[in-house]
């Protein structure tokens, strides 16, 4: 089926997009960030961070129907479209806003592609402004569907499900577990009998991650087949990350495009020398590609399922060579003011290298992609 034109991008997601990033703008998160968290710089020998949140920036979220974006209409959402939600979940991005949202909107697909009565009822209640993360790995870190750690018996969940995203500021779970050799989906709520968390030491300092642990803990089958369900979801889940990981990348070479203009060496901006400007054109190749990838993804998913996967795995796979790329790169040209805590290029260094890894780097990636191939 050919792609509409514009990937489907059209002047609803546009209003969508400014508005988003007036939003973020206005939040100005990360001086909130930097207040919040104090004594904690060091990942390894600094004091446990808290995961920080505008509780009410989420709140305001909620008002303006961004978690019922993708939630279907007859479960009380907006029912749009994947590229609708990385148009919001790229400006995420840029402004490495510290929010539940990008993990929110993963589970929603999930749900999505899950089908079930069981999920209706909870898309419902992320419509109203519950939150989610997803809760599908196990401590081996393998990326197939049955690597989890958790396991069910009489409708209750045991074990530990490891690298969970955000887990200080969600309100429920879409966890796997294995019951016998089969892989299904369950919903949790966060503060159900049983449910404990440990959190993990991470440079990315506007996420949390971290262990939840499962003790007999009553929970809501929403997928007989999770395997398949995660399967189905894994474009968008692909997708949106790699759209947070666009938008940072965008502002890194933003940033240093303006850096270069005013910083001066040998009375001339340093923007003026072959070693700056290159790589700053370099940036904004890759920027704009792994864009593109990530666009045609979502439209792939939203009209070509077929080649969604394919589609999927090269955005990724863009996107995390290009967060590399971007953030090295913006870091060694804002020179020494670049590696310091006063400088935002640090926050958006560990952001996108932490979203690099997620659901797999770049060289996986292009394994899964060559199957299609």
């Amino acid at each position: 089926m050919a792609q509409p034109k514009d990937f489907g991008y059209g002047e609803e997601q546009e209003m969508l997009k400014d508005s988003a990033r007036r939003f973020m703008e206005d939040k100005q998160p990360l001086l909130a960030l930097r207040d919040s968290i104090k004594g904690t710089e060091d990942p390894y020998f600094g004091e446990n961070r808290t995961g920080s949140y505008d509780k009410a920036a989420w709140n305001e979220m909620v008002g303006l129907g961004w978690t019922a974006l993708a939630v279907p209409e007859e479960a009380g959402g907006v029912g749009m479209n994947l590229v609708t939600a990385i148009a919001v979940a790229e400006e995420v991005g840029r402004a490495s806003m510290p929010t539940p949202l990008t993990s929110t909107l993963q589970s929603t697909f999930a749900l999505r592609e899950a089908g079930t009565d069981s999920a209706m009822s909870w898309l419902s209640k992320i419509a109203e402004g519950t939150s989610m993360t997803l809760a599908i790995y196990g401590k081996e870190g393998s990326l197939e569907a049955d690597s989890t750690d958790i396991t069910v018996s009489d409708g209750k969940l045991n074990g530990i499900s490891w690298y969970v995203q955000d887990p200080q500021k969600i309100d429920s779970l879409l966890v796997a577990a294995m019951d016998g050799r089969t892989v299904k989906l369950y919903c949790v709520d966060l503060n159900a009998g049983g449910v404990d968390l440990e959190f993990d030491r991470i440079v990315d300092l506007t996420r949390d991650q971290g262990r939840v642990t499962f003790n007999d803990v009553p929970a809501e089958c929403i997928s007989e087949d999770g395997a398949g369900t995660l399967q189905k979801a894994m474009p968008a889940l692909l997708t949106l990350i790699s759209a947070d990981i666009s938008g940072g990348c965008e502002w890194l070479l933003q940033t240093t495009a303006e850096y270069a203009k005013v910083r001066t060496q040998f009375d001339r901006p340093i923007g003026f020398f072959q070693a700056v400007k290159h790589p700053i054109v370099n940036m904004m190749i890759l920027g704009d590609q792994t864009r593109s990838l990530v666009y045609a993804a979502a439209c792939s998913y939203d009209t070509d399922p077929g080649d969604s996967h394919k589609a999927a795995h090269l955005a990724k796979s863009s996107a995390s060579d290009t967060a590399e790329f971007c953030a090295n790169r913006a870091t060694q040209l804002h020179g020494g003011i670049g590696f310091t805590w006063e400088h935002d290029v640090q926050i958006y260094h560990k952001r996108v290298m932490h979203s690099q890894q997620l659901f797999g780097d770049g060289v996986w990636q292009r394994e899964q992609a060559a199957a299609y191939f």
